[in-house]
């Protein structure tokens, strides 16, 4: 599992992997460079394809066992939906027995998208602006957390970003984004993606194009009346319980497939 811009692998993320570990699964999860405990400048992601080299388990006793490799982000604002997807081209496509993608930004809202006048003229710096906390700031937080009591505890997180975004970072989520929807044609897994019509960091047309113009066979959208971009740690407890409670009935109907569960 992946977590968002600004966000890391522990504290509400935690609610996710829980959950699916308690259905049987096991769950993996890693702070991505510059977040949370791991090194790196913090929340400059200059290179999304170095993060889609991530590799996954393949020790025992997970070796052997059928794998459905599940992409997502957390809460705190604009999130690594296209490094999902990345991590999807750039691997073997037979090792995927699915995937679900929640809220992906593959298509970002027009308030939010990122000047390219301004990426233009830092671009001109020759990098040395890459790592600027120069871009505009969104209220991100506030656009992905619907439940104000979750809020508070989401800003509350010692480990959370809480700087402008970096011009490196911005430059990146600009480029993939357009890069996949691109690609949408090449992704043959079977998929699940679920968002909120009410989402103001990432758009539900993301999903809806990335439905529409995938070629495989086995997919899924599911849309959410009035919910915002965090659809599990930021929804309110009936809410989020019912997205998971859509997500463990398609995973479990996918692994039964395949022999996985009884």
């Amino acid at each position: 599992m992946t977590h968002g811009y600004g966000s890391d692998s522990g504290w509400l993320f935690q609610k996710i992997a829980i959950a699916f570990a308690r259905w049987g699964y096991a769950v993996f999860c890693a702070d991505l460079l510059g977040h949370g405990r791991s090194d790196g400048l913090r929340c400059y992601v200059g290179d999304l394809d170095s993060i889609a080299q991530a590799s996954f388990p393949s020790s025992p006793p997970y070796a052997a066992a059928p794998s459905t490799h599940i992409c997502r982000h957390s809460s705190s604002g604009s999130p690594w939906g296209p490094c999902d997807l990345l991590v999807y081209f750039r691997s073997d496509p037979d090792l995927w027995t699915g995937f679900i993608l929640s809220a992906p930004l593959i298509d970002i809202p027009d308030d939010m998208k990122p000047s390219k006048l301004r990426l233009f003229f830092y671009g001109l710096l020759f990098g040395l602006a890459d790592t600027w906390e120069a871009m505009p700031e969104r209220n991100m937080v506030g656009k992905a957390i619907k439940d104000p009591d979750l809020l508070r505890v989401i800003a509350s997180n010692p480990r959370r970003y809480r700087g402008r975004p970096r011009v490196g970072t911005m430059r990146e989520l600009a480029r993939v984004t357009e890069l996949v929807q691109k690609r949408f044609g090449e992704v043959k897994a079977p998929f699940l993606t679920v968002h909120g019509t009410d989402d103001g960091l990432a758009t539900p047309e993301g999903s809806k194009m990335l439905y529409e113009r995938a070629a495989s066979e086995d997919k899924e959208l599911i849309l959410y009346e009035g919910m915002y971009h965090s659809l599990i740690q930021g929804e309110p407890e009936e809410n989020s319980s019912r997205v998971l409670a859509d997500m463990r009935k398609w995973i479990d109907e996918r692994v039964r497939r395949i022999g996985g569960a009884d």
